[in-house]
């Protein structure tokens, strides 16, 4: 189980290569911009989780059609 852990742990040199590497694909000047876009689409989409949980009920208010017997 600790061979399966062991690689997916980051560290401060992962994260700085990481960074780097973001900084060289986009740029300065394109990642406020790329930021702000996905939060507005986190915002966006708990806002739409919080409506949904809201309008959730048992039945949901549909009546289902009952058999002639």
């Amino acid at each position: 189980m600790n061979a399966f852990i062991l690689p997916l742990a980051i560290g401060a040199p992962q994260i700085i290569l990481i960074v780097v590497v973001i900084l060289l694909l986009f740029g300065g000047r394109k990642i406020p911009e790329l930021m702000r876009g996905l939060g507005s689409g986190i915002k966006e989409f708990k806002d739409a989780s919080k409506d949904d949980d809201k309008g959730a009920t048992p039945d949901d208010g549909k009546k289902v059609p009952e058999e002639n017997k």
